[in-house]
């Protein structure tokens, strides 16, 4: 049976539309009408929007768990099923900086998470990185890529449904992106100290995309533009974390007018999402959770305490940005990335993966697949 969604402004993936009546077939959308088909369940909400399930494609950890090398298909599943509780319904699992072992180990477990609803696959942020921009990743972990790491990150993406890999073009030859570019990896410039002419090199051979841009990479200067240059005169996407403090509004405003399509959002969050803990271990470290921030004792910044309905409302009223331009920030943007084109959007044959946000932006209910979540 049919059923019909009615009471709210749609925003399809692309525009919003006042008045429209969403209707879906089981898992599946069927598309938008004037009004409600005959015989169709009618499902009414009230005021707000509805919008494509949210995707997010840099999540370390949520409800009370991280991903890293004691993670199994278990632990990935369980955080997958934290983000839908916040809007998320389509999440890429992201291991930071570790060891060889625990990249397969992640890997294995991820291939075999691949049929959780939500789970879309991995994203490995390192260990092939720059040291000189390591973040609250541990140094001692960062390395070049040998041929050993392609071999593995190649046959991975045969057995994952996506895998994007962060990297530094100072630990990874342009003809090791391009084979991983071939083989469908989706490679991401990141945590990089590179030179503009460095990253224009990276794209050259097949890097489509850039690690939360600004966080971690050499900015833009007068006469060196860096990777954030880079970032912002090529047509790759990026990610942003909108929390308004790992960026400043102000950047996030010049980045969003120089570049009108290609950012998305993305929670950066970790194993504090979807929970009231204070604190929680990386690595061995402590991780701290004050004032809206994450951070090691240090006072870095270690990922985000941020939800992607959270990061649109911030584009929305912090930065000025159109309702519209933020929903596609968080659905079929990140979609097209990896290249799902069934998701990210309320259009015909597309998954019927749903949220229904408040005109705030304050999540009220998730669908996944046509079911009620939340």
């Amino acid at each position: 049976m049919q059923t019909a969604f009615v009471g709210a402004r749609v925003f399809d993936g692309h525009a919003l539309q006042d008045g429209a009546v969403l209707v879906i077939d089981g898992p599946h959308v069927v598309g938008l009408t004037a009004s409600v088909p005959e015989r169709a369940a009618v499902i009414t909400v009230h005021g707000g929007i509805l919008a494509p399930g949210l995707i997010d494609l840099q999540v370390n950890g949520g409800g009370g768990l991280m991903v890293d090398g004691q993670s199994d298909a278990g632990v990935l599943r369980a955080i997958c099923a934290a983000h839908l509780r916040l809007g998320t319904t389509g999440v890429l699992p992201t291991l930071i900086t570790d060891t060889p072992q625990a990249t397969k180990a992640v890997i294995e477990a991820a291939i075999a998470a691949a049929d959780a609803p939500g789970c879309l696959g991995l994203h490995l942020e390192g260990p092939h990185l720059d040291k000189r921009r390591k973040g609250a990743h541990d140094p001692a972990l960062i390395r070049e890529m040998t041929e050993v790491d392609l071999d593995l990150l190649i046959a991975a993406s045969q057995r994952l449904p996506r895998l994007m890999v962060t990297l530094a073009p100072a630990a990874v030859r342009p003809d090791q992106i391009r084979a991983l570019t071939e083989a469908g990896v989706i490679v991401s410039l990141g945590h990089s100290d590179c030179t503009h002419e460095e990253a224009t090199a990276a794209i050259a051979a097949g890097a489509c995309c850039a690690t939360h841009l600004f966080n971690a990479m050499s900015q833009m200067g007068n006469r060196e533009p860096g990777l954030v240059g880079a970032v912002l005169t090529h047509d790759i996407a990026a990610g942003l974390i909108a929390d308004l403090i790992h960026v400043a509004p102000a950047m996030l405003r010049i980045a969003l007018s120089v570049r009108q399509d290609g950012l998305f959002l993305v929670s950066d969050c970790m194993a504090a999402a979807g929970t009231d803990q204070t604190e929680f271990r990386l690595g061995g470290r402590q991780i701290l959770r004050r004032d809206g921030r994450l951070t090691l004792a240090d006072g870095t910044l270690a990922g985000a305490d941020l939800t992607l309905p959270q990061a649109i409302a911030n584009v929305v009223r912090r930065i000025g940005i159109a309702p519209e331009r933020a929903l596609a920030m968080a659905t079929h943007i990140p979609a097209q990335v990896i290249g799902r084109q069934d998701l990210g959007v309320l259009s015909p044959g597309a998954r019927a993966d749903i949220v229904h946000l408040g005109d705030d932006f304050g999540l009220r209910a998730v669908w996944q697949s046509g079911q009620k979540r939340l």
